[in-house]
Formats: C-alpha cells, structure tokens, sequence
C-alpha cells in the first residue's frame, strides 16, 4: 500500500542525470571563492549551529555570494539573510525544489556539513569543489567529494566541529543581534505579559520527554513565583499539553506558533525551559536564558561549545548513565562521543531522563535565569 508520501526516486534520479557528467571531468581546486554553497538537511538544532560556519565563511570571504540549503520549515529565521547569506528551501522529496535548485548554480565552492550523500545536490548544482568530512560509510556518497576533513578527536560541540570544514581561525563568538530577528507575524497571538517562563513540552525523541508530573511541578513553581507559564509544542504534540494541564491552568501557545511566532515567544521570555531539541537552539539566537534536559543526547555535542560559549545556557543531566554509550556522529564513529538513539522498542524505560527531578532544574533555573524556586513553595 502506498504510504501517501512523495517519492525521492525521481528527484534523486534527476539528481544523478546532472551530477554524474560532472563527475568524470576534471575537477581542481577554484583559484577565486566567488559562490558558496552549504548543502545539507539538517534538524532545526543542528541547522542553527551551523551559524559559526556561516559566520567564518562571511569572515573570510566578505565579497562570496553564499548560500545555504533549508528544510522549508526553517526559512522563517533566515528572513534576515544571517551573515548575508541566501536560504535556499529545500525538499529531498520535492521533484520542484530540486528543479529550482538547479538553476541556482554554479559554486566555485561547497561544503557538506553532516551527510555527505548531499555532496550529489552540491554537484548536480555545479558545485566545482566540493569539502566534506571524512571517517562516513563511504561508497558512493563520497563519489563527487574532492577533499576530506578529518574529525576532532577529542570532544568538542557540533556548532565547532562544523567550522572546521573551512581551513583558517576559528570565528569569534556569537552576539546577540548578529542573527536578525525575522518580522513578527500579523497573526501572532496576544503574548503574555512579563515575566513568563516558556516551558517548551515537544521533543524529536519519545526518550527526551520528561514525565508529565515533573513538568506540572515546575509550572506551579514558577506560579507561585509570580511568573506566568506559557506551554509551546508542535502542532503534533498538543497531547504532551494535555497531559500536564488537562484543566487549561496555563497558556499554551503549542501548534500555534511558526518559527518566526516562536522567536518572538523566547526572545520575551525570562527563561525557556526544554529537552535537548531545536528550541533550545532557537533560544541562542534571541539570546533567551535557557535550561536544557539531556536524557540520551550529549551536553557536550549540543552544548555552547566554544561559538556559543556567551550564550545564559545550563545544562541539567544525569552524567552516570550506563547506557549513553553509542558513539556514532552522523554515521562516523568518534571515541569521545556518548550518547544513545535507541528506539522505543529496544529501551522502553529511558532512566536518562526519567531520573532528572525538579530540584536540578529549579537549581538550574536560578543560576542563568535568576528566578528562584521551590518546590511545593517550600
């Protein structure tokens, strides 16, 4: 039975018919950086910590026209061409997007942040060079690769690891403001009035979800503090809501909300409160204090690392996990890494998460946000 979802045979297969000539002619390095192309389809956290690459880029290059892919869901916040730099939609599944693609060439240059199988849209766009990270599976996603970057072995954030696909220093840090906020939407819903705490439910992850009951503690904390509570999740979350406020106590902005609504949300908000998932990251760009739970993802892959290290930003975790002990970053195995993404059906009770309480969090909570709370108002 068919699953009602477009297909990417023939988007791939277009994909081929352009990149496969390209392939056998010679290819040398480009004497003068004119285009750039960043290609990849990245989760929203990850496409956000590619802001250092960016900013480098822009830093090296201040005359390049360069341009960036993003899942059409993300386009909101580049509205504001962060770092002067173009947002291309892009859907892997979408025979359009890749016919538009197209005819946005030809790069003298592009770099493939994550998975190199993206490095066939880099060539297919007329990419003449074209930097990947090396240490994948290999095969055929590393065919239209010209040169290979190794690594970090010892730990190190995403955001930081992606910068080194481009040789020279490292960029400087983030300041908020550098990222322009896109417009507030007309149809934005009335927000709260100060202060208010985002607590943000949704996660991409069934083991990043803290139980219900830990979440409706934190709420009334945070009420009994005086600071409103406004709920966000995606519009396929609402349940997570429900769960924790079936009686509607607390505003909820969830399934409301773009990204553009989402950044004016945080960028009010005295602090966010969420799993390790891509608001957490949106939260850098307003430069909104935020406590981030880590279950089975890595504090230290997603944390500030060294681009974001300005950025009101705790970590709340639980360190002596046995089972955080896969080590694959997008398919390379790397010694330093631990983190898990087994499914539900291999772990069906995540400690990870489960054993964070709400005294970590409330701790957490006073140390980048200043607000101080109790449990139970004690």
């Amino acid at each position: 039975m068919a699953s009602g979802k477009p297909s990417r045979f023939w988007p791939r297969l277009l994909v081929f018919a352009y990149a496969l000539p390209r392939l056998i002619l010679r290819r040398r390095r480009p004497e003068c950086i004119r285009r750039i192309l960043v290609a990849h389809h990245l989760l929203l956290g990850d496409t956000i910590m590619l802001a250092g690459l960016l900013k480098k880029l822009r830093r090296d290059y201040p005359a390049a026209a360069i341009d960036v892919l993003v899942p059409v869901a993300w386009l909101p916040i580049f509205t504001g061409a962060p770092y002067g730099v173009r947002a291309l939609p892009y859907d892997p599944r979408s025979l359009a997007s890749h016919r538009e693609l197209l005819g946005c060439g030809p790069y003298d240059w592009a770099l493939v942040p994550a998975d190199n199988r993206w490095s066939w849209v880099a060539r297919a766009m007329g990419a003449r060079w074209i930097t990947a990270f090396a240490g994948g599976p290999g095969g055929s996603k590393d065919w239209p690769v010209d040169e290979h970057v190794e690594w970090p072995m010892t730990a190190e954030a995403w955001g930081d690891i992606a910068s080194r696909l481009a040789p020279g220093q490292e960029p400087a840090p983030f300041i908020v403001g550098e990222w322009p906020a896109p417009a507030r939407p007309a149809e934005i819903p009335s927000l709260p009035a100060a202060p208010y705490a985002v607590i943000h439910l949704g996660a991409s992850s069934p083991h990043k979800l803290w139980p219900a009951k830990h979440w409706r503690a934190l709420a009334e904390a945070f009420d009994v503090a005086g600071v409103r509570v406004v709920w966000s999740a995606g519009p396929r979350e609402l349940d997570l809501v429900h769960a924790v406020d079936p009686e509607g106590r607390f505003v909820s902005m969830a399934g409301k909300l773009d990204l553009s609504g989402l950044w004016h949300l945080l960028a009010g908000a005295a602090v966010l409160v969420s799993p390790d998932t891509g608001v957490a990251h949106l939260a850098r760009l307003t430069g909104t204090p935020a406590v981030v739970l880590f279950g089975p993802g890595s504090p230290i892959i997603s944390g500030p690392g060294r681009f974001w290290r300005d950025s009101p930003f705790a970590v709340v975790w639980v360190e002596d996990i046995p089972c955080r002990d896969q080590n694959l970053l997008f398919e390379r195995p790397l010694p330093w890494v631990r983190h898990c993404w087994r499914s539900v059906a291999e772990c069906g009770n995540p400690l990870c998460i489960q054993q964070i309480d709400e005294n970590q969090v409330m701790k957490a909570i006073g140390r980048v946000a200043g607000i101080h709370l109790a449990k139970d108002g004690k």
